[in-house]
Order: C-alpha cells, then sequence, then structure tokens
C-alpha cells in the first residue's frame, strides 16, 4: 500500500494576509496535489499532520476543506488530517467539519484496506510544543489492544525522536516516554508527524519516526550553523508499506529557494 504524507501547509484564505508577504501556501499544494496525479503515485489516501492553517479562523477552515476535497476529487482518495500548534480547535471543527465550535481534542481511528491509521492530537492550547493527554493515551492504549491487518500507523504532528541534537522545548512531543511506552509492542509499525519544516527518519525506543517537510516551506541550517533559515521549497512524502517494511521516498518540487525569515540555531538548542 502507497501514501502520501504532507505536512504543514499554513494555510489561510486567499486575499488574507497569510504568514508571509505574498507566499500563497495554497498555490504549493495545487502544485503537490498536481505533481502526484502527473507523477502517478496513485495513493490509496493522503495525510497531513497538522498546521494545516496559520493561526486560521472559520473561513480559513471552510476554504482548506474545499482545497483537500479538490485534492481528494483529482486524487480519487480520501485525505486525512490531524491538528497542528498552529491551528485553531474551535475554528477547525466550524469550518472543516461543519460542526458547532469545540475546544475538545481531535482524534480519530480509521481503517485502510487493512491499516490502521490512528490520528493524535499533540496540541498544547497556545503553546508551540505537543502533548498527548491522559485520556487520549488511554484511548490509545485501548486501540491497540487488537492487531490490524496490516498493522498501525500514528499521525501526530510534533515529533518524539531526537532531532540531531536540537532539542529546544516546543519541538518535540513532551510526554514522549509515555506516548512511546504505549505503543511498544503494539503493531504500530511506523508514526508519522511534522512541524520540525525537515525530512528526517529515524527510530525512538525501537519506534520508527518519520518527520517531515513542510509544503508551505522547509528549514535548513545556514552557514555556519548559526541560524535557521525558512525556505520556499516545496515537498512531500511518498510512503509505501508492504510486508517487508515501509519504504518513505521524498520528494522535491521545484520553487523559488527565497529565504522568507531565518531565526538563530540558539533557539533550537
Amino acid at each position: 500500500m502507497r501514501f502520501v504524507h504532507l505536512t504543514d501547509t499554513h494555510l489561510n484564505a486567499p486575499g488574507k494576509e497569510g504568514q508571509f508577504p505574498n507566499s500563497k501556501h495554497y498555490e504549493k499544494v495545487r502544485q503537490t496535489i498536481r505533481h502526484i496525479r502527473e507523477t502517478k503515485v496513485d495513493p490509496a489516501f493522503v495525510l497531513v499532520t497538522g498546521d494545516l492553517s496559520h493561526g486560521g479562523d472559520e473561513e480559513d477552515y471552510v476554504f482548506i476543506r474545499s482545497l483537500f476535497d479538490e485534492a481528494s476529487e483529482q486524487l480519487g482518495v480520501p485525505v486525512y488530517v490531524v491538528l497542528g500548534n498552529h491551528d485553531h480547535l474551535s475554528a477547525f471543527r466550524q469550518g472543516y467539519l461543519g460542526e458547532a465550535p469545540s475546544e475538545d481534542p481531535y482524534y480519530y481511528v480509521q481503517n485502510i484496506n487493512g491499516l490502521r491509521l490512528i490520528g493524535l492530537n499533540s496540541q498544547i492550547p497556545n503553546q508551540p510544543g505537543g502533548r498527548i493527554d491522559e485520556v487520549q493515551l488511554a484511548w490509545l492504549e485501548q486501540q491497540l489492544l487488537t492487531p490490524a491487518p496490516k498493522g498501525t500507523i500514528v499521525a501526530l504532528h510534533h515529533p518524539l525522536f531526537s532531532l540531531g541534537g536540537f532539542t529546544a522545548k516546543g519541538l518535540l512531543v513532551e510526554n514522549r516516554d509515555e506516548v512511546a511506552r504505549v505503543v511498544a509492542g503494539t503493531d504500530v509499525i511506523g508514526m508519522f508527524a511534522g512541524h520540525i519544516h525537515s525530512n528526517l527518519f529515524g527510530t525512538y525506543q525501537g519506534i520508527f519516526h518519520v518527520a517531515a517537510a513542510g509544503t508551505a516551506f522547509t528549514a535548513e541550517l545556514g552557514e555556519g550553523k548559526e541560524h535557521f533559515q525558512f525556505i520556499d521549497i516545496c515537498g512531500y512524502n511518498i510512503v509505501t508499506v508492504s510486508e517487508e517494511g515501509i519504504v518513505v521516498q521524498s520528494i522535491d518540487l521545484p520553487r523559488s529557494r527565497a529565504e522568507y525569515m531565518r531565526i538563530p540555531s540558539t533557539r533550537m538548542i
């Protein structure tokens, strides 16, 4: 089975002030979907691991839903999402789900031709960092008691695994040991995240992890390692799941490589 992993789209409705001046992140989503279709990736589904919007309101999430519905129609497959630190729960429930506003965490389980997808909500309100609360942990443990025919993948915004020496508060799930304890020894074959805007693959306590680069922009360590640059680079991952394991292929699409902004690398250590 093959699926496409996107993350950190940071969308706002056209005509509204977005994350960066004239960035038009929605055009990058359309470019990505067009590339997936033209190169005949033929995924079973699309997974978007958070920061759907950049501080969006109901109008933004109505637009995001229409954009993802457009992608679903063009590819002929469902789009599944989880939320990130820049998402607003109530606005998401109103605009994206068409529900009454609520701050209840958004998490779910979905069976896709024998592969179980579990989407978690790692948001901490008004904080950049992530945490899986006790209610979700208990729910996750219950879900994993019964194995799925083709195993389970877990999607969340914040990664669990070490990021090559960058361990600033706000980068990782702060109770990652508790999450790993629940996942260990189950049928989970991989955990998929975003947040860091860079492609990193690794393991944490024996569990395979993928953190994907952002669709909106990529973060690169600048010359001299004194700062991180936020660059106009658009990408996505193709994930193939088989009896032999998981293969992840990273795809970069042509963009300007213009620098949007930079931050000192000391903020990430």
